[in-house]
C-alpha cells in the first residue's frame, strides 16, 4: 500500500511504553492531537 503526502495514514494498533498491557492506535488521536510518523529504513542494521 503507497500513502502519498495529504492522505490519511490507515489505521494501526502499536503496544504503549508508557502504560504495561496497553495498546495505542493512531485512530484515538486523530482529530485530537497532531500526529508525525517516521521512519527510518535499515537504521538500526548493519547494512
Amino acid at each position: 500500500m503507497t500513502v502519498a503526502v495529504g492522505d490519511l495514514a490507515p489505521d494501526f494498533e502499536l503496544a504503549s511504553h508508557l502504560a504495561k498491557d496497553k495498546k495505542i492506535r493512531l485512530s484515538d488521536f486523530r482529530g485530537r492531537k497532531n500526529v508525525l510518523i517516521a521512519f527510518y529504513p535499515l537504521a538500526w542494521t548493519a547494512v
